[in-house]
This record gives structure tokens, C-alpha cells and sequence, in this order.
């Protein structure tokens, strides 16, 4: 399962802060040798201000050797830093802490930037203290500490690039922190301000100083969305509507060009949110939870993530995937029966969807009866039982259960005596199939007359630019 592995594909688009939790999750795997996880974790620890717990990790790497002298010149230097940082941060937080200049200040910066440096002495340079203060405490760890002083800096200053830096800053102190309300509307924010398409905002990426150079701001905006798109898997795969919100941003034209061009390795996590989705988009609920509303997208994206999968194959496949694709294209019950055994080993193993296995395979199950009964009128329970990796009792009271919880009751009957399911289904109206099949034909119909329409008036044009070409090359043709 090691090859399926996307931790070495995804830590380079994330804060090294971000990439801990993934390297300790693979540290509790036997997915990669326990050393090369070691070395890993001490090479991006080394690069911060966690003098302690780089100085751990550099004794399990290095069993026996001495801690270099360097971490303690480090971290005096480090202590110096953080208490001068925190003097001049404090004498702003004096200042827009008092009531009274809380009371004062408005929505506009600008008015707030000169009432504070008429009033208190206080200019946009010495605001900028609060960003370096927050931007210092991130460095050794203290996440929450970070988040505060990078919100008021951002609620004062006007400098778009340190802005957005500090958007960066604080969704993933919201991360590491667990705060995944705070981190949603975070997320929301930091993704509006990215799609505005502000060459300022554009110019400024995640963490990343070579992002200033990138020539064009297009670039700079794909380069952007790549890296949102990998930190809100922490978001959407924490937070309780997660799955659906993953599938309402990542199956809109925007972000499925971004990812079908930058990083299709996400399609795994655009599978798995689309069968952990299922039975909630299908209006099964548990017993006792309330039922929230699903959009249309979530509501068919297994159609719409097939389609990406079949176009994308070429790009990225993983067992995921193939199940999908097994299941809807191949419409292969015994291939994807193998491709769901070889998904729960890698759901099992990713650092996003293990918590998820059991709820993915139940859904991965519902999606499998859903298409065997769906062509079958007379099913065999311990056949289906085999397809759904299950044993012959585990499948039949799962089978039970979910006729219960579906639509199925009303139309699919359990003999348990000859051991299967009855369907019968009543046959589809006549005027129902032609309402179906001609649902959209006004609306292409409208397409088409559009698309004729402009096909017309442009024939003119082009023929009245191709008489002007062939009367300026006449001459030259005549003197050949």
C-alpha cells in the first residue's frame, strides 16, 4: 500500500507545521521504515523555532551522538527575539485594547489608521509588529497565540501583501489548533480573496517567498488555489459538513480545472467525500439525526466524479477511483468487489480518511446493492453477501438493515426461506419516459438557435475581411 501513498505528494504544497501531523500519522503505519519517518520529521524541524523537539528528534536519528551546540545558541537567540517582538507588539495591543479605542474605530482602515496615529502616535509600521510578533510565535509552536496577534494585524493594516500572509497564518493555526468553525469561514475568506483575481492578493502566496516572482498573476491565482486546495482537506475532513462543502467547491468549474491541471491526485478525496456523501445525498439518515439539506451538486456527484475519473485515468488512479470507475463505466460487480478490498486498506492508511473507513464502506456497500438491485429482479443474499466482502450472516442482516432505511421497502421483498430479494418494480409511465427524455430539449433548442444565430452574423464579417485580403494581394500577385 505504500505506492498509494500521497504524504510525499502533498507535503509540498503545506506549511512544514501542516506536514507534522501527516509524518506522525505515517510514523503509527508500517506503510515506510520508522527511520526514514525520523529523519523526515527532524528535517523539517530543524527549520523552525522547536529547539526542543528538534533536539528529541535529532537523538533518535542520531542515537548516541551529542546534541550540536548550535540549538542552545539558537534558542538564546531565539529567546532575545521573541521577548523584544513581544514589547513592541504589546504597545499596540495597549493601545487598541483600551475601550475606548475599540469604540473609536471603524470599518474603514484608512479612517482607523489616522485616528490612531492622530490620537496615539501609532502608524502602520508599528502595527506591522503584531504580524512579526504572530508570525514569530508560529515559528516555536504556539499556534494560538499566533492566531490572535495575526487577527488584529489584519484588522488594522492596509498592506494587502502582509494580509494575506497573514490569512495564510492564521487558517492554519485554525488547523493546528482544531478550531474547524473558525477555520471553515477562514477558508471561505482566504478563497474569496484569491478568486477576486487582486494582482496584489495574487502576488502573495502560502508561505512560499518565490510566489513574489511569478510573472503572471493567472499563475500566481492556479498556484494559489493549488495550495488551498490541499489545506482545506484539514478543514473539510474535520469539520461535521465537511464532505458535502468539499464536493459543493471542488466539483465547480474553477477548482476541477485547478485540480485537473495541478494536482489530480485529489480525486481521491473528491471520490471518497462522494461515497461518504451517498446515503445522506439519497436522504438516509441515521435514527435520531436530524437531516440537513444537500445541493443538487452533492446530490448527483457520483455521476459528475465518474466523469472526471474516466477523463482523468490517464493522469491518476488509485483503488478509489477504480471502484467508481469498476462500478459505473465497467458496470464490473467482481472488479470493483476487488478494487473496495484494496480502497479499505488505503482508506485505512490516509491521514484524511482513516477516521472515515467503517462510514466508507458501508457507504461503498450501499452504492453496490444500489446498482445489483437495480438491474436485478431476483437476488441471490449470499451472492450479494460476496460482493459486498461480507460473510453470509454479516451480509444478510446488512442487506435487512438497509431495505429497512431505503426506498427498497416498498418495492423489494426478503424471502428469507429461499435466502433472497424480491423486486418489483412498477413500470415507468409512457408519458413519464417522454418527459424524461425531452426535458431539456427546449433549453438546446435555445442553445442551438443562439449558437446559428452568431454562426450568422459572423459569416458576413468573414467574408468581407477575406475580399479585402484578396484585394491587397492582387497587386503583388500581378507584378509576379
Amino acid at each position: 500500500m505504500a505506492e498509494h501513498d500521497l504524504s510525499k505528494t502533498i507535503i509540498p504544497y503545506l506549511d512544514r507545521h501542516l506536514s507534522f501531523p501527516l509524518l506522525t500519522h505515517l510514523a503509527e503505519t508500517s506503510l515506510f521504515p520508522a527511520e526514514q519517518i525520523q529523519r523526515a520529521q527532524y528535517e523539517l524541524a530543524k527549520g523552525t523555532n522547536m529547539f526542543d523537539y528538534s533536539a528529541s528528534l535529532f537523538q533518535m536519528v542520531y542515537p548516541g551522538e551529542p546534541v550540536p551546540a548550535e540549538f542552545d545558541v539558537k534558542r538564546q537567540e531565539v529567546v532575545k527575539t521573541n521577548e523584544r517582538l513581544q514589547q513592541e507588539a504589546q504597545a499596540v495591543l495597549d493601545v487598541i485594547e483600551n475601550p475606548d479605542v475599540a469604540q473609536a474605530l471603524r470599518q474603514d482602515k484608512n479612517q482607523n489608521l489616522q485616528y490612531l496615529k492622530d490620537n496615539y502616535d501609532l502608524t502602520l509600521d508599528q502595527i506591522t509588529a503584531l504580524y512579526n510578533f504572530g508570525q514569530f510565535q508560529f515559528t516555536y509552536g504556539n499556534y494560538s497565540g499566533a492566531a490572535d496577534y495575526l487577527y488584529h494585524f489584519r484588522v488594522l493594516s492596509t498592506d494587502n501583501e502582509r494580509n494575506t500572509s497573514a490569512h495564510w497564518g492564521k487558517l492554519a493555526c485554525d488547523i493546528l489548533t482544531g478550531r474547524w468553525d473558525v477555520a471553515l469561514e477562514e477558508l471561505n475568506t482566504l478563497r474569496e480573496a484569491i478568486d477576486s483575481r487582486n494582482t496584489t492578493l495574487l502576488q502573495a502566496t502560502a508561505t512560499s517567498a518565490a510566489a513574489n516572482n511569478l510573472p503572471e498573476p493567472a499563475l500566481a491565482q492556479l498556484h494559489s488555489r493549488t495550495w488551498l486546495a490541499h489545506w482545506s482537506l484539514f478543514v473539510y475532513f474535520n469539520h461535521p459538513q465537511g464532505r458535502t462543502l468539499l464536493l459543493d467547491t471542488f466539483l465547480s468549474p474553477t477548482y476541477l480545472n485547478t485540480i485537473q491541471t495541478s494536482c489530480p491526485w485529489i480525486l481521491r478525496y473528491i471520490a471518497a467525500a462522494a461515497i461518504l456523501s451517498r446515503k445522506a445525498a439519497a436522504g438516509i439518515t441515521p435514527a435520531g439525526a436530524a437531516a440537513t439539506p444537500i445541493s443538487s451538486k452533492v446530490r448527483h456527484a457520483i455521476k459528475e466524479v465518474v466523469k472526471v475519473i474516466q477523463t482523468e485515468e490517464y493522469q491518476y488512479s488509485d483503488p478509489v477511483t477504480n471502484f467508481l470507475k469498476e462500478l459505473y463505466l465497467e458496470f464490473d460487480f467482481e472488479a470493483a468487489q476487488r478494487e473496495l478490498g484494496k480502497a479499505e486498506e488505503v482508506v485505512g492508511n490516509d491521514f484524511f480518511l482513516n477516521e472515515f473507513k467503517d462510514e466508507f464502506l458501508d457507504n461503498a456497500r450501499y452504492l453496490i446493492s444500489e446498482a445489483y438491485c437495480r438491474i436485478h429482479q431476483k437476488i441471490d443474499i449470499a451472492n450479494l453477501s460476496e460482493r459486498l466482502n461480507l460473510s453470509p450472516e454479516e451480509g444478510e442482516k446488512w442487506i435487512v438493515n438497509l431495505v429497512r432505511e431505503t426506498r427498497m421497502g416498498n418495492d423489494a421483498k426478503i424471502d428469507l426461506e429461499k435466502n433472497v430479494i424480491e423486486i418489483n418494480r412498477p413500470p415507468l409511465p409512457v408519458y413519464q419516459t417522454v418527459i424524461e427524455k425531452t426535458r431539456q430539449l427546449a433549453v438546446r433548442t435555445q442553445a442551438l438557435g443562439v449558437a446559428v444565430s452568431r454562426a450568422g452574423q459572423a459569416a458576413p464579417q468573414q467574408q468581407q475581411q477575406q475580399q479585402q485580403k484578396e484585394v491587397k494581394e492582387a497587386p503583388a500577385v500581378a507584378v509576379a
